[in-house]
């Protein structure tokens, strides 16, 4: 049946073999697929083919007898330039896909009219995705959560058509779509970021556009309007064919979701509704996150899930690791990772939610560094910054006549914090980069956990 094999007759071609491309090959094995893979690190092609998935070096292959190249979305396909295997592809008209388009249409073809929920924008998209996910267990909805977030599209499981799928949906995923419709769809925000891969904040923000495509009058856009980019977004969306939800984290919005006061609204109907509260939300704090809550509930109302869900849900949201998770308490001193911050414009909503704070910061600079931070440098006691950011961070908090020092790594920088915080308990040491990881750390886990790991290390001050 096309249902149980629905790439039965095709070869794909997958390229990278990490974290999404060994399983989106082992899936289109079990899809009937003939795959041909490849990865350029030697330790990858030896885990894949461990796991039984056939090897071919796709530097020789013959693209022209190939129906589609799966590749990475962390391997460029345009800019900043292309990787030679998806030159070769290209050259050859084969298409370039990702793996959420494949899992749609794996859907489609058991006939199953499960529906599509994909998120986007610069900052929030794994909170918001997350949340989603959590709101549809709390309502009994069969579900998948995945994507950009924890397991990869194709690693996810067929659902009938009761079933909602909660994808966080990457720029690099989306730069590649070409079948999926998500009957919602939400983009948070933007700022800029990812802008070698995209060319310009154009280019960032007609990739995050993508996620509406191919929606209809039966679909539903979401979008966040407290960053002007979001707004003209919406203002451009508004004639349709998709019925647009406007949401804020901070702001009344006549017509749509928005957080104010603490208090989520519903105000799509003739009478604003109170959802749910945000007052004192352990794992949902500050204006960012009210936007994520916003959004996570205009997605729910608008797939057909009750208010009273999206209020258990939100109320019962255990938070994700990484994004202001609180790791340790020692002496009066709280210890916060937010390693997920990795640009300047996710770090401000960290700092903002703290009125003073022992900064933890650096890494890998993205453009701009942390210049854009300075109207929230008062709230700063002191900094302390690792990796190679460190010096050109230190010179922008001179400037600005911020106490700060460098550590270089966090083995250095979470002792130094704590002595500093210690001295004003109560208070919080914040871990919230405003850089990449790649610097030190294979990724913002792995850095956030080595932060936990500092923090568990910690031994109480002696008694005198």
């Amino acid at each position: 049946m096309a249902g149980d094999a629905p790439f039965a007759g095709e070869t794909v071609a997958v390229m990278g073999l990490g974290r999404a491309g060994l399983p989106g090959a082992q899936a289109l094995m079990r899809l009937g697929a003939r795959v041909l893979a490849w990865d350029d690190s030697e330790p990858a092609r030896r885990q894949a083919a461990e796991a039984g998935v056939p090897l071919a070096d796709l530097a020789t292959a013959d693209f022209a007898a190939i129906d589609a190249l799966l590749l990475s979305p962390g391997i460029p396909h345009r800019l900043p330039a292309p990787h030679p295997v998806a030159a070769r592809a290209q050259a050859a008209g084969t298409p370039i896909v990702c793996d959420a388009d494949l899992l749609f249409r794996a859907v489609r073809a058991t006939g199953s009219a499960a529906r599509f929920a994909g998120v986007t924008g610069t900052n929030g998209k794994s909170t918001t995705t997350a949340l989603l996910g959590h709101i549809l267990a709390c309502a009994g909805r069969p579900h998948e959560t995945g994507g950009n977030l924890g397991t990869p599209a194709l690693a996810l499981k067929i659902l009938g058509s009761e079933g909602v799928y909660a994808l966080e949906m990457s720029s690099y995923m989306l730069e590649r779509i070409a079948r999926i419709r998500f009957d919602a769809a939400a983009m948070l925000n933007l700022s800029p970021d990812h802008l070698d891969r995209h060319g310009d904040m154009a280019g960032y923000a007609a990739a995050k556009r993508r996620i509406f495509d191919r929606q209809d009058r039966a679909c539903t856009a979401v979008i966040g309007i407290d960053d002007a980019v979001g707004r003209a977004m919406a203002d451009e969306l508004a004639a349709g064919p998709a019925a647009l939800i406007r949401i804020s984290g901070s702001t009344a919005v006549p017509g749509g979701v928005y957080v104010e006061n603490a208090r989520l609204i519903d105000a799509r109907g003739a009478f604003p509704q109170r959802i749910a509260s945000l007052v004192r939300h352990p794992t949902l704090p500050g204006s960012h996150n009210a936007q994520n809550a916003a959004a996570a509930a205009a997605l729910a109302l608008a797939l057909g899930i009750p208010a009273e869900d999206v209020a258990a849900g939100i109320a019962s949201f255990p938070g994700l690791p990484h994004r202001q998770e609180r790791v340790g308490e020692r002496e009066g001193v709280v210890f916060v990772n937010d390693s997920k911050a990795t640009n300047a414009d996710a770090a401000a909503r960290a700092l903002a939610c703290y009125p003073r704070v022992f900064w933890i910061a650096g890494g890998r600079a993205k453009e701009g560094g942390i210049a854009a931070l300075a109207p929230l440098f008062p709230r700063i006691a002191r900094a302390f910054l690792i990796g190679e950011s460190a010096p050109a961070f230190a010179a922008t908090l001179a400037a600005h006549g911020v106490a700060h020092e460098i550590a270089l790594t966090l083995d250095e920088a979470v002792p130094a914090a704590f002595a500093a915080a210690r001295a004003e308990a109560p208070s919080v040491v914040l871990l919230s980069p405003a850089a990449a990881s790649f610097d030190q750390f294979a990724n913002f886990e792995a850095r956030g956990a080595a932060f936990r790991a500092a923090v568990t290390r910690l031994k109480p001050e002696r008694a005198a």
